[in-house]
């Protein structure tokens, strides 16, 4: 691949803990994950981005970090990563890791030093107060969780900062010593062959706290110098970043140099994910139109990683209040679906009423749309989820390969997993698994495949430009098209259970020989583009031309 090779990524995000387990200790481990990796290359992944590898408390799911050199023994050693790692390039893999260096767990060497002395070397590695500040009950990122973002430590006789949960301390991002000790985390993991990182929460990495002040500046200067320091340590590395934030504040996390991104290479496409879902819920195109339209102009080498379901929940913050309203009634109408106030905690299968056109459609728009496509694990067979345990964990159970005791995850004792795999009812691993679905070429699984290989027969997808075709239309029919150097791509959507015609005769001149190489039924040949039928949550991949 090109040192761009992430415009062309399929990119799939998975817990170890979760996915498969070796040693039949209850929990997913790195062993298990190499045992899988064939599975992962003939679904068409190239790219696996793993969630937090660390040693770690365990209070957040990892994202509470004890030690960023070594990997959590529960997983493994760092010899099994990189095990890992070789394997995974073998079958034409990059790996990404989680970079969560907006703060550390309170149990890290640096923190507990930290708050021992103020002779200590790691004293303003941390953000402290003298004083109680007077908005320290403001910015929880987990409200009804946090009670505030700033505590007071008994040893240290000092308030500290934690955008996050109080056993999360925040790191000081303006001290040049903790600015230099991420970049050699980061050097350290690319020396042992990971392709880049997922940068964990970083508005509030770049955020310059201080006591009192509810509005900090932002340092984008630092994304510029961490760009910098991977791209010396590794040509192709990645930077993939978590940035849900106003449209127009977008373009500083790419950044732009001469008409090139200088700052982070990838940024999830929060906006057009909250539109989709409102698309879905509204069975009405014109949310997408309008997250299209409202998108900036990326740089040179800036790229959108879009996504239906990740790791978290739903966050529907930046929609209207109206909006979430129609969202929440049609996928999460139940306070126990619901988290934070903001989003739903729900895989998206379920979401749908596991209804099969539905899924289809809701993951050709994904796939078909501008950007990399990102695929959390167990979407691609219709995984369920458990809404029983707590938060987030509810999408976080564990992959149901087969119809072997436990879903195949792991050989221990039911009580001894690291979470419960979902049992009985239609999202149980006795009628959702990888087995089953592996044999029916007419399952999700297989079905996820063919697109994936359609999606890399069609460079225009990742690389070109995403349009919106405007011609009249029903509201729930949406149609766009990708243009590049290779060719044209013609992708018409019906989010609504009513088939439609559609004229689209005013591309006949882009069209050599139209296509369909992806369809949810058999259509008749587009001839003409004039009349172009599409069934109720129907879907069509036209390919217009192709000149290389």
């Amino acid at each position: 691949m090109s040192d761009r090779w992430y415009s062309k990524a399929v990119v799939y995000c998975l817990d170890i803990d979760s996915f498969a387990d070796s040693d039949g200790d209850g929990c997913g481990d790195i062993r298990g994950l190499i045992g899988r990796l064939d599975y992962l290359s003939r679904l068409g992944i190239n790219c696996l981005w793993l969630n937090p590898i660390h040693p770690s408390p365990g209070k957040d799911d990892g994202y509470d970090v004890s030690d960023f050199y070594n990997v959590d023994p529960r997983f493994g050693t760092l010899g099994d990563f990189a095990e890992l790692l070789h394997q995974a390039a073998n079958r034409g893999i990059k790996v990404i890791i989680d970079l969560v260096v907006n703060h550390t767990s309170d149990q890290h060497p640096w923190f507990l030093s930290a708050r021992s002395s103020p002779d200590s070397p790691y004293r303003d590695w941390y953000v402290w107060s003298e004083t109680a500040p007077p908005d320290r009950n403001q910015g929880m990122v987990f409200p009804g969780e946090q009670d505030e973002t700033w505590s007071y430590d008994r040893t240290a006789k000092l308030w500290y900062y934690h955008r996050f949960y109080k056993f999360q301390p925040d790191l000081n991002i303006k001290n040049p010593e903790v600015r230099d000790e991420i970049k050699k985390i980061c050097a350290f993991w690319l020396q042992l062959g990971v392709a880049g990182f997922r940068m964990d929460a970083v508005p509030f990495i770049i955020e310059e706290t201080e006591p009192g002040n509810p509005s900090s500046p932002m340092d984008f200067g630092f994304l510029s110098e961490l760009r910098q320091h991977v791209q010396w340590r590794r040509g192709d590395a990645v930077l993939l970043a978590e940035a849900n934030v106003e449209p127009e504040m977008l373009t500083g996390y790419f950044g732009d140099e001469g008409g090139s991104s200088n700052r982070i290479h990838m940024l999830f496409d929060f906006m057009l994910n909250a539109r989709l879902v409102l698309a879905l819920a509204r069975q009405d195109a014109e949310p997408i139109i309008d997250a299209l339209r409202d998108s900036p102009k990326l740089p040179d080498g800036g790229q959108w990683a879009t996504f239906l379901r990740n790791h978290d929940e739903i966050d529907l913050s930046r929609l209207t209040a109206e909006q979430r309203k129609d969202v929440i009634e049609q996928f999460g109408p139940e306070d126990h679906m619901q988290l934070y106030g903001r989003g739903i905690r729900r895989r998206l299968a379920p979401m749908l009423g596991n209804d099969r056109r539905r899924l289809e459609l809701a993951y050709s728009l994904q796939f078909s749309l501008r950007g990399t496509p990102v695929l959390r694990y167990g979407e691609e067979i219709g995984m369920g989820d458990d809404l029983s345990l707590d938060g987030r964990n509810a999408i976080r159970t564990p992959m149901q390969w087969s119809l072997l005791p436990n879903g195949g995850f792991s050989s221990a004792d039911p009580k001894d997993l690291v979470r419960p795999v979902i049992t009985g009812g239609e999202f149980g691993f006795e009628k959702v698994n990888v087995t089953v679905q592996r044999h029916d070429s007419s399952s999700l699984l297989s079905w996820f495949e063919r697109m994936i290989r359609t999606l890399k027969e069609a460079p225009e997808i990742g690389e070109g430009t995403c349009t919106h075709v405007d011609v009249p239309a029903p509201r729930g029919v949406l149609a766009h098209r990708a243009d590049n150097g290779t060719g044209t791509m013609l992708f018409v959507h019906n989010l609504s259970d009513e088939p439609a015609v559609i004229d689209l005769s005013s591309l006949a001149a882009d069209a050599e020989f139209p296509n369909d190489v992806l369809a949810d039924q058999d259509y008749p040949e587009p001839d003409g583009l004039d009349k172009i039928s599409i069934g109720g949550y129907g879907y069509r991949w036209i390919r217009m031309r192709r000149t290389a």
